[in-house]
């Protein structure tokens, strides 16, 4: 299953709570993908933005029929870097866990705390290939810098960095861990994104949360405890004004793949290559292609040099 020909390196929209369609996108095509993990959340829609290739994926599917943990994340990205996706803008709604994070406002945030259950399905990695990516840095700062700056010439309110708290849900958060994520100083909190940057990181994709504050989480007692009515309420507003930044910051990503998240591999796999399996090998060709295009070009200059062999 090769990546796509012929075709410039894309940018990846993956639409949360609120956002199933990007009516701003032109000329559009749909691409309804098997992947060897399964079907993605929805057909995605390819088109042009800003003069760019861009494909959008509904996270949740269209009509929000997907519960967090039954999003088959692998799927997700592995769908996208099929397309030649290098950049992914990832929207997302969140609750605030701190005052100065009110509803409607932007954050960006440059980490993640993980409360999650579900490692074997954030890896593509395993079936004879091992590979652990370097993680500290878990958001693309490059990518994180132009959509802040973006959100500010449009005059949104945006916060560059913060810690983004993973928990499993569905359910929100009760009191007693609302209250123990706001005093360690996280920042906000939802369900979907680690993942997300995970199998990002492993696909070189270089990757962002927009995260799109809906509501104070209750660990705030002096306004009503989270739900999904009050989440609904500001949800319409946020899809709005992600498509706006989206639609500004497009045109601004660089058209070469060239940042570190580019070439995350070149320090992560640990299995030699002449151990990994076929069967793996052609699972993950689309992630693994330019390691097997140099076997390749070792092959052909070896064939040159001994032509007897």
């Amino acid at each position: 299953m090769p990546i796509a020909k012929n075709e410039a390196p894309a940018i990846g929209i993956i639409g949360g709570s609120g956002l199933y369609q990007m009516e701003e996108l032109r000329d559009t095509t749909e691409h309804k993908i098997d992947t060897p993990f399964g079907w993605p959340s929805d057909t995605l829609i390819g088109g042009k933005l800003g003069g760019r290739q861009v494909y959008f994926l509904p996270r949740h599917g269209r009509g929000h029929r997907i519960l967090p943990h039954e999003i088959n994340y692998r799927a997700n990205i592995y769908a996208l870097r099929l397309l030649n996706v290098r950049w992914i803008i990832s929207v997302a709604a969140v609750g605030s866990l701190q005052e100065k994070y009110a509803p409607r406002d932007v954050v960006l945030p440059s980490q993640f705390y993980d409360r999650t259950s579900l490692r074997a399905a954030h890896t593509f990695f395993g079936e004879g290939i091992a590979a652990h990516v370097g993680f500290a840095e878990p958001i693309s700062a490059s990518l994180r810098n132009l959509v802040a700056e973006s959100a500010r010439s449009l005059g949104v309110t945006v916060h560059n960095g913060g810690i983004y708290v993973n928990m499993d849900g569905p359910a929100f958060s009760t009191r007693a861990e609302s209250e123990f994520n706001h005093r360690n100083g996280f920042d906000v909190i939802a369900m979907t994104n680690l993942p997300e940057a995970k199998l990002s990181r492993e696909a070189e994709i270089a990757y962002v949360t927009m995260a799109m504050i809906t509501d104070y989480d209750c660990w705030k007692i002096e306004e009503e405890p989270v739900s999904a009515q009050i989440v609904l309420s500001h949800l319409v507003a946020n899809a709005e004004t992600a498509k706006k930044v989206i639609s500004n910051v497009v045109p601004q990503i660089p058209t070469e793949p060239n940042w570190s998240e580019h070439s995350a591999l070149d320090t992560a796999l640990i299995t030699e290559r002449k151990f990994w399996p076929e069967a793996t090998i052609e699972k993950l060709r689309p992630i693994l292609e330019r390691f097997l295009k140099k076997d390749d070009e070792t092959r052909i200059s070896n064939d040159k040099t001994n032509p007897n062999t």
